[in-house]
């Protein structure tokens, strides 16, 4: 099962804002915006307007000479690239020191916000097919998803509501959650226990468990799970949980979470 949305839309504006940037990126000098919208081939009010609209977001700057640099609010964004590039990194670091988890398929995924989506960023693969593709990029509903229930607890409810102001997406499978009530008793769950739970909701026959993984601030964005056939979930829920809550807690430690003395 891979849930994988191929189709990406062509945005004129969009694609524009990426053509001055790069063009801004590789050129050896700064550049106003007449140069830019002449050799571009770019009509000059709609290129203004537009790099005006990138110096307001912090994305470029304009000096007193009118020319036009690299704003700082890209450090921004480095800096968020270069954070879940080291989860990615401690996660498969740190999961080789959990014997527990290795049989198994564990993933690692991130809460896209806008979208109610839980993203995988990486997997470690267990040798039994599960039938379901866990690939980066990948996305499901967080609502269904091990990882996402986790991330979500974290949240102030309000914050979960306004995420799906329109309503839950519809259930997957017969045993998706089916209203916020039953999502609030799960989330309940989660903040006692620390741990989630898929039973069935993304793919029939394949149970997840989950936690969520805090960074130095303390705010869960990302999520770690394990994916069992029914029976393995039945024999192995204790000690696999407490083995990815270990994993988890390591993760943490490694990225500054300050909650442990």
């Amino acid at each position: 099962m891979d849930i994988v949305d191929d189709k990406a839309p062509n945005i004129p504006a969009l694609d524009k804002a990426f053509a001055v940037l790069d063009y801004i990126t590789d050129s050896p000098k700064p550049l106003t915006a007449a140069q830019i919208a002449k050799d571009l081939g770019l009509p000059r009010s709609s290129t203004y307007r537009l790099l005006m609209a990138l110096v307001q977001k912090g994305v470029l700057r304009k000096d007193e000479n009118n020319v036009f640099y690299l704003g700082a609010y890209l450090l921004y964004w480095a800096g968020k690239f270069e954070q879940q590039e080291n989860v990615i990194a401690l996660f498969h670091e740190l999961i080789l020191t959990e014997p527990a988890l290795m049989p198994h398929s564990v993933t690692l995924s991130s809460l896209d916000g806008e979208r109610g989506e839980m993203v995988f960023l990486a997997c470690h693969e267990s040798p039994s097919p599960l039938g379901f593709t866990f690939r980066a990029g990948v996305r499901v509903p967080a609502v269904f998803a091990a990882t996402g229930k986790a991330v979500l607890a974290t949240l102030d409810f309000d914050e979960v509501r306004t995420m799906y102001a329109d309503g839950l997406p519809p259930p997957l499978t017969q045993y998706g959650v089916a209203g916020f009530e039953q999502l609030r008793a799960e989330f309940e769950s989660v903040q006692t226990t620390r741990m989630s739970l898929d039973d069935g909701q993304l793919r029939e026959g394949m149970y997840c468990i989950g936690t969520y993984i805090r960074n130095s601030s303390g705010r869960a964005n990302v999520g770690v799970a394990v994916s069992f056939l029914k029976n393995e979930y039945q024999q192995k829920q204790a000690e696999v949980g407490a083995a990815l809550i270990s994993l988890a807690e390591k993760i943490e430690r490694r990225l500054g979470f300050l909650g442990y003395s």
